[in-house]
């Protein structure tokens, strides 16, 4: 095996390629190869920096660490989109292509095999399967769905480079069985994200949780005369509300009933 090398690592799949007969998922390669070429080209990026692994439905590409990340970033944002939209205006419905995308950056060793080896390939291919990344593609108008990693984010996206949008960017959380992964996806976030396999879980705050049936819903505030207070409110005046003030007009705690002036509890 060789030793590991810093390589940019892209990923590209089609999606729903299973559901095609062999005449239409040979003429999806087709245009997945032709659009990857072009994006690549048109990044500058010369045939001689890539090497790349067909794996049917999805291709990957090792491109050597001298070519620019940026400029791919760049094209994969403006390019990529333009493709999609070339070839599916003259394509018949079963034939259509969407893709998924991913670029990330790390460490890949080759084996006597020629199959590559490495932990941030691995983290690249687990990003490209996310179900977050499944979810946003369905919502996406142009064909196009691109998650980066964390150190393309921390190396390109955080500095707004013309032509790659930092505010366009959404931090996401990709569970995996090696643990969290943390990402960045290129538009909205898909509005199913709080069912997605892909979102990242509450922290938990170590305190004991009531019951869902058992908790209060807290009122909202019914004019902008009320003071509120989180998830209570106070309607009419108040003087002193803390010590021995007199409180005027009902009082409302969370969810609980009102508790008037001279009663107590």
């Amino acid at each position: 095996m060789t030793d590991p090398v810093s390589r940019t690592i892209l990923l590209l799949d089609i999606e729903k390629y299973s559901n095609r007969d062999d005449v239409e998922q040979a003429y999806l390669r087709r245009m997945l190869y032709g659009i990857a070429d072009r994006v690549l080209e048109g990044a500058g990026i010369d045939a001689t920096l890539r090497r790349r692994a067909d794996r049917g439905d999805s291709v990957m590409e090792l491109i050597d660490a001298g070519a620019s990340t940026t400029a791919l970033l760049r094209a994969l944002l403006t390019e990529a989109p333009v493709e999609l939209r070339t070839v599916n205006r003259m394509a018949s419905t079963s034939a259509q292509i969407r893709l998924r995308a991913v670029l990330a950056t790390g460490y890949v060793a080759i084996d006597e095999l020629d199959g590559w080896v490495g932990a941030d390939l691995n983290h690249a291919c687990r990003l490209l399967d996310a179900e977050m990344l499944r979810l946003a593609l369905r919502e996406r108008p142009n064909d196009f769905a691109l998650c980066v990693s964390e150190s393309v984010h921390h190396g390109i996206v955080q500095h707004d480079y013309p032509g790659i949008p930092r505010d366009e960017f959404h931090a996401i959380t990709v569970r995996s069985k090696n643990g969290p992964l943390q990402a960045w996806m290129h538009g909205p976030l898909p509005r199913d994200t709080q069912n997605s396999a892909g979102t990242s879980e509450p922290e938990d705050s170590g305190l004991p949780t009531a019951p869902a049936e058992n908790r209060a819903t807290p009122p909202s505030p019914v004019d902008l005369g009320n003071a509120s207070f989180g998830g209570s409110y106070v309607a009419g005046d108040q003087h002193g509300v803390s010590g021995n003030g007199t409180v005027y007009g009902d009082v409302h705690l969370g969810g609980g009933g009102a508790v008037r002036r001279g009663e107590r509890e």
